[in-house]
């Protein structure tokens, strides 16, 4: 009886002991393990594993993509403007060993670097180029983060440059020239217009004067379009023949005018 109770109480600290020392590490993670404050070179999958008692200490590092919203900047540009950036920074771990043991808090320590990183650009960087040249802006923030982050383990995925704030005059100065530029432009293009409108009229001119029934030809459309208004009251000039008749006649020697009589 003695012996069974011993074998129970043996068998129940083992137990104990088991589950004290087994730990779980999930799909996304890798188990570091430290024994007596010393790193294991060896990483712990996902799965169940079990640890010494009392000498290991596991320690979980999360292998995902983390995204870090950075907190807007305030920064003055090359051209002296001043703005207001932030930014979002998406990164993993790639050595959970330097992660943990070269830096105290590498989210952190990204953070911070992505902070004054940022600052940096704002202040090498033209209005313009905040505006509408982000592609080169972001390869440019990432490298500078991905310099510093490569001691700790980390690799930089990408950066990219969410919102520029301005200051409100600039916004106004900005829509005045916007304003103005839309202006220009629709009197280049209104005079391009006349100008060809003109080149299209004198070439009709031309033709007309070349071929008189092409002018009563559009003589009598424009009768007509105009005759099409209910609301119109139309005048109708003297023919064109008998107008030619008279200059012709006007313009005869006043003996060829008599023969004309006499006859």
């Amino acid at each position: 009886m003695v012996l069974l109770y011993i074998l129970i109480t043996i068998a129940s600290v083992a137990a104990l002991v088991a589950a004290a020392s087994a730990r779980v590490v999930k799909q996304y993670e890798r188990g570091l393990v430290f024994r007596f404050g010393r790193v294991r070179p060896d990483l712990r999958n996902p799965g169940l594993t079990f640890l010494m008692p009392v000498s290991d200490r596991l320690h979980k590092v999360n292998m995902q993509v983390v995204t870090m919203p950075v907190p807007a900047q305030d920064g003055i540009t090359r051209d002296n403007v001043t703005v207001r950036v932030d930014a979002v920074v998406y990164f993993k771990v790639m050595d959970p060993v330097l992660a943990v043991v070269n830096v105290e808090d590498y989210r952190s320590a990204v953070g911070q670097v992505a902070q004054t990183s940022l600052r940096s650009i704002i202040g090498k960087s033209d209005l313009d180029d905040l505006l509408s040249n982000r592609e080169r802006l972001n390869q440019g923030l990432e490298m500078m983060i991905d310099s510093p982050a490569l001691e700790w383990g980390i690799h930089i995925d990408r950066v990219e440059i969410k919102d520029v704030a301005l200051p409100e005059s600039m916004k106004r100065s900005m829509s005045r020239q916007a304003e103005a530029e839309r202006e220009r432009r629709a009197r280049v293009i209104s005079a391009d217009g006349e100008l060809q409108a003109s080149y299209k009229l004198a070439e009709a001119a031309r033709t007309m004067a070349d071929t008189p029934a092409a002018l009563q030809l559009r003589l009598l459309e424009t009768v007509v379009e105009v005759a099409a208004e209910k609301n119109s009251t139309l005048v109708l000039p003297f023919p064109v023949e008998l107008l030619r008749f008279l200059e012709n006649a006007s313009s005869l020697p006043s003996r060829d005018r008599s023969t004309m009589t006499t006859e």
